[in-house]
């Protein structure tokens, strides 16, 4: 069952082959994530990348004035990792943090490293992972500095309706760019 969700994403990149996804499945463990317990705190290395399967994570880094700025927040069918982390052994700056209870699946660096090895559809299905992270980013920079306050919460109502009410207010408004304030009145607004 747990394996459904993941199996059901690598089937939507049509590059995977069925023996593929299943090698890949077979290195995964299952893990759950109490609320406020870290994927991985700053400092430390990313060696793991995690599929979520329900509840939500954080990403966020501590700024100059030591407030904590999230800046990323990951829904149940995505993937998450420190990325630069995973990528260069570096040590992160980032935190990865469960605003709730959360299940994932996690697949070990070293693991992936085999697969890579012995195809190169995982070579093309990382390439595309990247390309489609670097797309969300790039329109989460647009949103931030394009779009007002209430489009950007109307937008994440709209694609994340199940789960908007359950993140902590000063997560949200951090995430948003905006005061809890501002977040609070513009909720009262969508609440009509």
């Amino acid at each position: 069952m747990t394996h459904d969700s993941i199996k059901l994403f690598l089937e939507s990149f049509k590059i995977l082959t069925d023996v593929e996804i299943n090698s890949f499945i077979q290195m995964l463990t299952h893990k759950l994530f109490k609320k406020s317990e870290y994927f991985i705190k700053e400092g430390e290395t990313c060696k793991q990348v995690a599929f979520v399967l329900s509840g939500s994570l954080r990403s966020y880094y501590n700024s100059d004035k030591d407030e904590e700025i999230t800046y990323c927040i990951t829904f149940p069918n995505s993937l998450v990792t420190a990325y630069s982390s995973f990528l260069t052994a570096q040590p992160t700056q980032e935190n990865i943090q469960a605003i709730a209870e959360t299940e994932v699946l996690i697949i070990q660096k070293s693991d992936f490293e085999v697969l890579i090895q012995q195809n190169p559809n995982w070579v093309y299905f990382l390439k595309t992972i990247a390309e489609q992270q670097y797309i969300e980013l790039e329109k989460r920079i647009f949103n931030l500095q394009k779009s007002d306050a209430v489009k950007r919460y109307a937008d994440l109502m709209k694609n994340q309706p199940e789960y908007i009410q359950k993140i902590p207010l000063q997560y949200l408004a951090s995430y948003l760019g905006i005061s809890q304030r501002h977040l609070s009145r513009i909720r009262k607004e969508f609440s009509f």
